[in-house]
């Protein structure tokens, strides 16, 4: 069974200025998750979901959709914030997007095989993909146990603009994730980073093991999700900006015991757009790249 590329697309870029999912980066015109794609095919993924905003439908697939045409599998779901359970309402006055975990829960009509989970606007590397595609070939379907994420030290993470969020990793001697912390406030520093912590900040060492959202999951996790995501509802009515994020999710699951995730390393290299100056550096690694071999300039060619 070929496992699904779910791409989270519905971002809106507020601190990047534009949509960045579809700001050109490569020498024809493409953007980061063709990259991220085409690695995916390579590394034998059978199908791509992207999760988009209705408001720019038109926008994304005419930009996306031809490319993939005969090469992929590809599929489109939305995440709006009218999308919650029964029973429940939209606060008055929220605006912000429920969050990554609730952006995969969108794809669960979609989805009946083991998946990966990427940021449309990272760049994770073909050898990142290949080896989370391995994994994910030696469970079932219906594993409700086993889970998957590659790591990425934090310090090759961040940006040289402003803060970014990330979430931070604990891992045991067997490389089963302890405890992951999402941190929604983490900038440089000359000695490695530092977070924000209510008023006051606190250093790291900028080693850290970092989520970048690109987990490993069964269809198990739109269930585990979705339980959660209704307790997350009712906990927080007043609060507009909280976010149902999927380190969260992850880590209560493995404080709970009812999942195993296995962290994956890898000698590639993570970069991404945050900030709209951090285009220059991903468009400088991604002719490198292309100069040694790893893509073709013209990554498809009809």
């Amino acid at each position: 069974m070929k496992p699904t590329l779910l791409v989270l697309a519905a971002g809106m870029g507020s601190r990047y200025g534009k949509l960045k999912q579809l700001d050109p980066v490569g020498p024809r015109g493409e953007v980061i998750l063709d990259y991220s794609v085409y690695d995916a095919i390579r590394a034998g993924f059978g199908k791509v979901v992207f999760v988009i905003r209705k408001e720019f439908e038109d926008e994304f697939k005419n930009a996306i959709g031809p490319k993939f045409k005969d090469k992929i599998e590809v599929e489109y779901v939305f995440q709006e914030l009218e999308n919650i359970p029964e029973g429940f309402t939209v606060p008055e006055g929220r605006v912000k997007p429920w969050g990554t975990s609730h952006a995969v829960m969108m794809a669960k009509d979609y989805i009946r095989e083991p998946f990966t989970v990427i940021n449309a606007d990272d760049f994770y590397g073909a050898e990142a993909f290949k080896i989370i595609a391995d994994n994910l070939s030696n469970i079932s379907a219906d594993d409700r146990v086993n889970y998957f994420m590659v790591g990425y030290p934090l310090n090759k993470t961040l940006s040289d603009f402003g803060s970014v969020s990330r979430g931070i990793s604990e891992v045991d001697e067997g490389g089963f994730l302890k405890k992951i912390t999402e941190r929604t406030y983490i900038e440089k520093t000359l000695n490695g980073a530092r977070y924000k912590d209510g008023e006051d900040y606190k250093d790291l060492t900028g080693n850290e093991i970092t989520s970048m959202n690109f987990f490993g999951f069964t269809p198990s996790y739109f269930e585990y999700s979705e339980n959660m995501f209704k307790d997350f509802l009712d906990k927080n009515k007043d609060n507009l900006k909280a976010e149902f994020y999927m380190p969260s999710v992850v880590n209560s699951l493995v404080e709970e015991g009812r999942i195993k995730l296995k962290v994956l390393s890898t000698n590639t290299e993570w970069f991404g757009i945050t900030y709209l100056e951090d285009k220059l550096f991903v468009e400088e690694k991604l002719r490198d790249l292309i100069k040694v071999g790893v893509y073709p300039e013209e990554l498809w060619v009809n």
